[in-house]
């Protein structure tokens, strides 16, 4: 009888869900997209309860397009945007304020505050990030001081905290009518609040940002039965797995093993390495968990979080309306040979790793008379490969990570001319999955690594296959010449905020 896993993939502009057989191939998928609530600049919120009703609805979906049965389904695992932050009352099930989005930078004068005279990297130490907008712990901190009565409900244990994965998964298990509150290692060291060694609460950071601790999920691994699906159209099928989006990534692209690497490209990009079973300390990227299968030992990753990728394309489209749809884009960088001199860092809400300046804008460079529309596409484009390129020198530098290939997934790997132009900026060959819905494969690997329709780790690798191959096509002194222009535009970028 042939094996079901169904993957809820939760992401920051749409939820989706995609059922994989045993030899991950797709069986079944439906997707349905929600609202991006923006109240002020800087501030990115999503609402909760549309996400979870945008859930239901792609589960329902789905298995009636493809006519299989909850009862086909052997498992069910759970991907999710990380560090986006759920505040919900566990009597009623109602979250007590928009969920706040990891690209949100509200709590910058918060952040600046905690850093005080000890710096940024006062945690680094144990939770392996540094303080920035960008993690759920001064989000949570924000909500308690700015909903009345919060803190205090939070200390008497009436509110709880999680990330999309926990706030999915306990409303799946039964909400308020017993849903578990849960999260994994992954989604858990996304937060500032979690140690890296004991995979526990960090007690100085709780203390430090104000987070009590009776408001967290439970730890647990990335592959276990935390409980069954009381709800929805899965209802009776066990929730198996959790992995944040960008380890599901990793996973789902077979990277197991310490200096794989592979590289997301969606609305901001994220290059991860596995570094092993220690975690690898870094001046300039994120060390986190990679994934946890059961009880065995953890495996850790370098990451480089990169804002705006894909973002930038829709920018293009949606607000400068040089595009009529965000595939259109290559065809008009190909119009040109070259970007003509034009650079463009997409700094929208400042830079991400490796240079971590919240204070960093847009900036166009390099414009003359000469300058057309296909060189500003072209541009865009190359913003995605130099800034990846920047991550893997960073991991180069802090961790001494040669990559032998990168491996991709997302959906601008549909970009040809962009892939090629990452091959070229990196020097190494870039290799593009059968399956690039890899987050959502890593989630039902995950599954099945728990339920056992998979036997072990070295099991994903069988399942992986590469579709195409990109190879570095300029020679190493153009490369060199090009990137310091780059770093020549984004020096520009700086301390406009």
């Amino acid at each position: 009888m042939p094996s079901y896993l169904a993957a809820l993939d939760q992401g920051t502009t749409s939820t989706r869900l995609i059922v994989f057989d045993e030899d991950a191939n797709t069986v079944a998928q439906a997707r349905r997209e929600h609202a991006q609530i923006l109240p002020r600049a800087g501030w990115v919120e999503h609402d909760p309860l549309e996400i979870w009703e945008r859930t239901l609805e792609v589960i329902e979906e789905a298995l009636a397009d493809s006519g299989l049965a909850a009862a086909d389904v052997d498992a069910i695992g759970i991907t999710n945007q990380r560090e986006t932050t759920v505040v919900w009352d566990r009597a009623t099930g109602e979250p007590i304020h928009n969920a706040i989005v990891w690209q949100d930078t509200r709590t910058a004068e918060l952040v600046g505050a905690l850093a005080g005279e000890h710096g940024v990297d006062r945690l680094r130490e144990h939770v392996g990030l540094p303080l920035s907008t960008y993690f759920s712990g001064p989000k949570i901190a924000w909500i308690l001081e700015h909903v009345a009565g919060a803190r205090e409900r939070a200390d008497a244990g009436e509110l709880a905290f999680g990330t999309i994965d926990s706030w999915i998964a306990w409303n799946l298990t039964g909400g308020i009518d017993g849903g578990v509150h849960v999260t994994d290692v992954t989604n858990a060291s996304r937060t500032l609040l979690m140690d890296l060694r004991t995979l526990d609460w960090h007690e100085d950071s709780l203390e430090l940002i104000g987070v009590p601790r009776a408001m967290l999920p439970e730890i647990r691994s990335s592959a276990e039965i935390y409980g069954e699906a009381r709800v929805s159209a899965l209802r009776g099928r066990p929730v198996a797995g959790i992995v944040g989006d960008q380890q599901a990534a990793l996973l789902g692209q077979a990277c197991i093993a310490a200096g794989e690497a592979k590289c997301t490209y969606g609305t901001g990009s994220f290059l991860l390495v596995n570094t092993g079973t220690q975690p690898v300390a870094s001046r300039t990227l994120l060390t986190s968990v990679a994934a946890r299968i059961g009880q065995e030992p953890p495996s850790y990753v370098l990451e480089g979080s990169i804002a705006v990728t894909g973002a930038a394309v829709q920018w293009l489209r949606d607000r400068i309306g040089l595009i009529d749809s965000a595939p259109a884009i290559e065809e008009l960088a190909l119009s040109v040979q070259d970007n003509g001199g034009v650079y463009f860092v997409p700094a929208f809400s400042g830079l991400f790793a490796p240079h971590w300046r919240p204070d960093a804008r847009g900036v166009i460079v390099g414009l003359t008379a000469y300058a057309s529309a296909g060189h500003l596409a072209r541009a865009t484009l190359e913003a995605t490969a130099w800034q990846t390129r920047d991550v893997v020198d960073a991991m180069r530098e802090d961790a001494g990570v040669e990559l032998d290939e990168l491996r991709v997934d997302g959906g601008m790997t549909a970009n040809e001319l962009l892939m090629q132009v990452q091959a070229d900026a990196l020097g190494v060959p870039v290799v593009r999955p059968r399956v690039i819905e890899t987050t959502a494969l890593g989630a039902a690997f995950a599954a099945g690594l728990a339920c056992g329709v998979l036997p072990d780790a070295a099991s994903l690798r069988e399942r992986w296959e590469a579709d195409r191959r990109w190879e570095p096509a300029i020679d190493a002194a153009q490369r060199e010449q090009e990137h310091a222009r780059w770093a020549a535009a984004v020096a520009r970028s700086l301390d406009w905020a």
